[in-house]
């Protein structure tokens, strides 16, 4: 009888991934994307930021400075920064900042940054006037603050130096002794580790939710919309069997996409680990198995939930603008967690809906393992998903599935 019961889900099943996996733009949403996402993340968009930085510092910019005394050097170390300079006469405001006349030039591009500056007895006071929405004029007013940053720094070690005073010691009465990467307890690994369930929690989450969202619209609101729904119900199979064979298509789904998302999330820490820019977590063989039953016990719930949820809406529309917008009872707990002191927790957060899930994953990549918490999420998630299941099964048992809500 039993066997007989789990062949029939299992067919049920295959059926609807069959049905489901038919579109091209299906296979993209389940296997491409979640495959590139953190590579692209990690990898790619990186890369296009350096590409873009290094280009903005290859640009010749135009400079216009307006002084009255122009300081020694200084126009010496703005020339080595690739700027061309115009000098004009400063003009005569209540203070540099004001932009006066020249704000029509910042606006229309002619120049990409003003460099005002004067000299008041032994102060020299200065502004620069930008456009802070170009991207031109912020790196013209980069590179001045890097330049003026200079040459304050030789000024400064010049008054030092006339005043029979070291210079070294004057400005640096404090220092660090040795390397600073030396006096933290915590291991590359551990440092890795923390940094990582910083988001890692929240982007599984958030994936897990909203790839669980379509399928589950189409398998339920999809089918009654379709007029295969009565058909699925005629089938020689109790309701329950209907339920947890469409539950096991749509944890099949979503499953292969966070499978893939976790292969893409690897690679790309690999590529970075390689290239030294992040470490590798340090994560023994009962963390991983934990991450994975996290992870899993959050689906069974997730899934349950969406699939209730579709089958109670009258159509795929209304499915969709209830679970769309359901996503976000996983974004904010998700953001509240990362703000979340890890260090002597209280453990009743992790007998909270989602939040146990997402703070046990930012433990669990930090490597800590506390058996007080393992068991209250753990109890807890059980019990949330059974309640979520049992939720759906009174929505597929109802009797007026499929008239009350055409």
């Amino acid at each position: 009888m039993a066997d007989g019961s789990a062949r029939r889900i299992k067919q049920i099943a295959k059926k609807e991934v069959v049905e489901f996996s038919r579109d091209w733009r299906t296979i993209i949403a389940i296997i491409v994307i979640p495959l590139l996402m953190f590579p692209l993340l990690f990898i790619l968009f990186p890369v296009l930021l350096q590409s873009e930085a290094a280009e903005l510092k290859s640009l010749q910019l135009d400079l216009t400075i307006q002084t009255d005394n122009m300081p020694e050097n200084l126009s010496m170390i703005i020339n080595q920064s690739s700027i061309v300079i115009t000098y004009e006469e400063l003009p005569i405001l209540d203070d540099l900042s004001q932009p006066g006349d020249d704000v029509e030039r910042l606006r229309n591009g002619s120049i990409d940054a003003i460099l005002r500056i004067t000299q008041s007895e032994d102060i020299w006071y200065y502004s620069i006037l930008h456009m802070s929405t170009s991207e031109h004029s912020r790196e013209a007013k980069s590179r001045l603050l890097y330049d003026l940053n200079e040459w304050e720094k030789n000024e400064t070690s010049a008054r030092i130096e006339s005043g029979g005073l070291d210079v070294n010691s004057t400005l640096n009465p404090l220092r660090w002794d040795g390397e600073t990467s030396q006096a933290d307890a915590a291991t590359a690994g551990e440092q890795a580790g923390m940094a990582l369930s910083m988001f890692i929690p929240l982007v599984l989450a958030v994936w897990t939710f909203s790839s669980a969202i379509q399928p589950s619209i189409d398998m339920t609101a999809g089918e009654r919309e379709r007029g295969t729904l009565e058909a699925l119900l005629s089938l020689p199979c109790t309701r329950l069997e209907l339920l947890f064979g469409k539950w096991l298509a749509v944890a099949t789904i979503t499953g292969i996409g966070v499978l893939l998302q976790v292969c893409g999330l690897l690679f790309a820490i690999g590529y970075l680990a390689s290239s030294s820019i992040i470490g590798v977590p340090e994560l023994s063989v009962l963390t991983i198995l934990l991450i994975i039953g996290a992870i899993m016990l959050f689906a069974i719930m997730v899934v349950a939930i969406e699939l209730a949820l579709a089958m109670r809406s009258h159509s795929v529309k209304e499915a969709g603008s209830i679970l769309g917008p359901a996503i976000m009872l996983i974004i904010f707990p998700a953001l509240f967690t990362q703000v979340i002191n890890l260090d002597g927790i209280e453990s009743f957060w992790f007998a909270i809906p989602v939040v146990n899930v997402l703070l046990a994953l930012r433990e669990l990549l930090m490597n800590r393992i506390i058996t007080g918490h393992i068991i209250i999420w753990v109890g807890t998630s059980i019990l949330y998903a059974l309640m979520a299941a049992k939720y759906a099964s009174n929505q597929f048992k109802r009797e007026d599935i499929v008239t009350s809500l055409s």
